[in-house]
């Protein structure tokens, strides 16, 4: 038997003193050479438990023997016969925690690059569509209406799923533009807006309709779209509603929620101001509040806007930090500074009601809450003050409640959650499916896509009685 190579093909990225400065990707992406050296590590398990432990059920080894077979048409069928939006996981999915976790390697030392292979043969579609063969035959119609409401991740993947079953999908989008969180929330330089629109695109391929600027819960409601003839409906609208901390000084001018600094920058390209006429804060000392994606996503665009310096306020260690590893160390390589054991008691401004600086606790941990993590504990007497001219709160999310606010039979958590069947998506209001993070809370882009192959699984069902 051939020795396995346990060393995984690295990826290039740009150094970090010059992409501190720029918004273009951090990852540069598998050549074909790295791409199949990469594939040969696969042991091509009889279990397949990658594949298991995949949310979107992604047939790993299947795609991976076909990049290394160099059949490349193959292993973009085998991806998206599960996946519609490949060039987005492949960038953005935690597969550390997932598929990778579960590679049969991860046992010795690292584990297959799944991650990094679905980017590349993502890519390779991309810039090769002329070698793929024609789109098999479309599904048989129905005759049954599917309206999809949000085109985040889990919209996207509900509605193309449904049309590949023969449905009639439409999704309704409050934004200008389809993508949701993809286009709003996460930084050109982790997921181009080029990658999510191709998507966007292919999903509109299948022939699903897609409606912008409509605001359901104020144009329509869900009670009118289910009137007007759409046989059933799904509720894929993320959760887009800052919270905060509720301490002293927290409405003081130069203080941003995660939400508006991210959207400013990404879908409005607050960073090319004045090219694009959304401006945004500009400032020497930042700090940002929060330990997971979002908030190294805020340090990172802070420190590409010029900021001098930038800090990540955290109340935990590294440990318990949610963001992923990756991210993490992109961001200690750019010179993001971390506040570890730290948490604001009061936001500090001056006469101008500009904020200047924030009191700090110093942070000890004590026994594991209901999260599982240590919780944290202030200090008695360690309060320190560090001056700063912005702040970011990345301090997690709930659902907007508009929909709720105007479904009176649709049933939802006190945290403003729907309340839906994790395994069919299926909610308390008839003909209603729900999933992602309006079902579950701020969680990841793949847990949602998830969520929404199981819900389109069972509308399918029930629309076939």
């Amino acid at each position: 038997m051939a020795k396995v190579n346990l060393n995984r093909e690295p990826m290039t990225k740009q150094d970090p003193k010059v992409r501190g400065k720029n918004f273009n990707q951090v990852a540069l992406g598998y050549s074909d050479e790295q791409a199949k050296a990469e594939a040969s590590r696969c042991l091509q398990c009889p279990k397949h438990s990658c594949t298991d432990g995949c949310p979107v059920e992604i047939d790993i080894p299947g795609f991976i023997k076909a990049v290394l077979d160099d059949n490349m048409p193959e292993a973009v069928r085998i991806l998206k016969d599960k996946n519609s939006l490949p060039g987005i996981c492949g960038r953005v999915c935690p597969q550390e925690t997932q598929c990778e976790q579960a590679c049969s390697l991860a046992k010795k030392e690292a584990p297959i690059a799944i991650g990094r292979l679905e980017r590349y043969v993502a890519d390779w579609e991309r810039t090769n569509r002329g070698a793929l063969n024609p789109r098999a035959e479309p599904p048989k119609p129905t005759g049954k209406r599917v309206a999809v409401v949000g085109s985040g991740p889990a919209g996207l993947v509900a509605a193309a799923d449904l049309a590949k079953l023969g449905h009639s999908v439409t999704i309704f989008e409050a934004l200008h533009v389809a993508g949701g969180v993809l286009m709003y929330g996460i930084p050109e330089f982790r997921l181009p807006k080029e990658i999510v629109q191709a998507e966007v695109a292919y999903v509109a391929s299948l022939g699903v309709k897609i409606e912008l600027d409509s605001v359901v819960g104020k144009v329509v409601t869900l009670a009118e779209l289910l009137e007007s003839g759409y046989h059933a409906l799904f509720l894929g609208t993320g959760a887009g509603a800052p919270m905060f901390m509720d301490i002293p000084g927290e409405n003081l001018n130069g203080i941003y929620s995660a939400n508006e600094f991210l959207t400013r920058v990404n879908l409005m390209k607050a960073y090319q101001f004045p090219e694009y006429d959304t401006p945004v804060l500009v400032a020497r000392r930042v700090a940002v509040i929060g330990g997971g994606n979002v908030a190294m996503d805020s340090a990172r665009c802070a420190l590409r806007l010029g900021a001098d310096e930038v800090y990540i306020i955290y109340r935990r260690s590294e440990v318990e930090m949610p963001a992923r590893r990756e991210e993490v160390e992109n961001a200690k390589e750019e010179g993001i500074q971390f506040k570890l054991l730290t948490n604001p008691k009061r936001y500090i401004g001056n006469e101008s009601n500009w904020v200047v600086g924030i009191e700090c606790y110093e942070m000890g941990l004590g026994e594991p809450d209901e999260s599982g993590r240590r919780r944290p504990i202030a200090k008695e007497g360690s309060e320190f003050i560090l001056d700063v001219d912005m702040v970011v709160a990345a301090l997690g999310t709930r659902p907007n409640p508009l929909i709720a606010q105007t479904t009176p039979d649709l049933k939802t958590t006190k945290w403003g959650t729907v309340v839906a069947d994790e395994t069919t998506g299926n909610t308390m209001k008839n003909r209603v499916w729900a999933g992602g993070d309006i079902v579950t809370g701020a969680a990841t882009v793949i847990s949602a896509m998830g969520a929404a192959r199981r819900a389109a699984r069972d509308i399918d069902e029930y629309l076939r009685g």
